[in-house]
């Protein structure tokens, strides 16, 4: 991994500077991505290791045969097979959010009672899958239902590439079963929705540095005596990355007109990351569909027989129930392996 290390190494280097971490916005940037490529590196290193220990292993046995020493070797192999298809799945998650935490929501279809349930039972199975796999699951809000099962949910996930990993998951997801709700035992249909964002600080920093800045001094003009006139008290700034201009020149004193337009450009570049931001989010939310029939990523189906579909991958799973307690790996590699980080 070449590239990476290379870039590791440079981050590294940069790190090392007193004056990289004035800029709190891209220190905070670079640890990310240290912390990204270390998460490369490191395991693929290890691997590397462990591949020529068991090629050095296989030649001493080849030529001093050992029972024991080679029940040890398959062994090994079989773990080294496992690690190497991780390993593989995991470069799979390339995308610019796969690495950070996830926030899960569920929110039931039509159908009153029975998607609330069932929207309910979605989220326990996001809850077991997550723990199962070391990551720190926070409810973050939750709406009962009126007699059973939740109006919506909101789960935070916490734990390296959650999102990467549950972006598998986002899409409505429809239930065939016969509901405990009915008197008369009869099979229902059942949609929920299940959405997942990348969980991006959301703090707006405005890192203003000297040298992005280009000032010029200009004479005020309009009313203001003859003080304003002769002299340069008149500030222009433009902030060069982005060309954003303001001026101010209401002040006599070009230090105070100077002080007020660095608040005008602070404000100004907020504005511009606010609606970056709201323009990114209004993205995602075109990703979703109506919660309905026709739009289902996936059918769980317990009457008249047991299986869970995968409509994207025609994944086929018999053992619903073990589905429903969390057993998803098979469902989001297969849908990694087909689609990676197209999405």
């Amino acid at each position: 991994m070449p590239g990476k290390s290379e870039r590791l190494a440079a981050l590294e280097k940069d790190q090392q500077d007193p004056t990289f971490w004035a800029n709190q916005e891209r220190a905070r940037e670079s640890v990310q991505e240290f912390k990204a490529l270390k998460g490369w590196i490191v395991p693929a290193d290890e691997l590397a290791g462990r591949l020529t220990d068991a090629r050095g292993l296989a030649d001493l046995l080849e030529a001093d045969p050992d029972p024991g020493m080679e029940a040890e070797l398959a062994k090994e192999v079989t773990a080294l097979d496992r690690a190497v298809a991780s390993f593989e799945l995991k470069s799979m998650l390339q995308g610019p959010d796969d690495f950070r935490d996830a926030l899960l929501t569920v929110h039931p279809g039509a159908g009153g009672t029975e998607s609330q349930d069932w929207a309910e039972m979605l989220t326990y199975m996001y809850r077991r899958w997550a723990e199962q796999h070391g990551y720190k699951v926070t409810v973050l809000d939750i709406e009962p239902g009126e007699e059973a099962g939740i109006k919506s949910a909101s789960l935070e996930i916490q734990g390296s590439y959650a999102y990467g990993f549950l972006k598998a998951e986002k899409g409505v997801h429809r239930l065939v079963r016969i509901s405990p709700f009915d008197s008369q035992a009869r099979r229902h249909t059942s949609f929920a929705s299940v959405f997942v964002y990348p969980e991006i600080d959301d703090t707006i920093e405005i890192d203003l540095r000297d040298e992005d800045i280009k000032m010029d001094v200009f004479r005020a003009s309009g009313a203001g005596g003859q003080h304003v006139n002769k002299t340069s008290s008149a500030v222009r700034l433009t902030h060069i990355p982005t060309k954003l201009v303001v001026s101010c020149q209401q002040e006599r004193s070009q230090h105070k007109n100077k002080e007020t337009a660095m608040k005008m450009l602070r404000a100004a570049l907020y504005q511009r990351k606010l609606e970056e931001q709201q323009a990114e989010q209004a993205k995602v939310e075109a990703t979703k569909t109506d919660i309905s029939w026709g739009n289902q990523i996936r059918s769980y189906v317990f009457q008249p027989y047991t299986m869970v579909n995968d409509h994207r991958t025609e994944l086929k799973v018999t053992d619903v129930h073990k589905v429903m307690n969390g057993d998803l790996d098979q469902f989001i590699h297969s849908y990694l392996k087909r689609f990676g980080s197209s999405v």
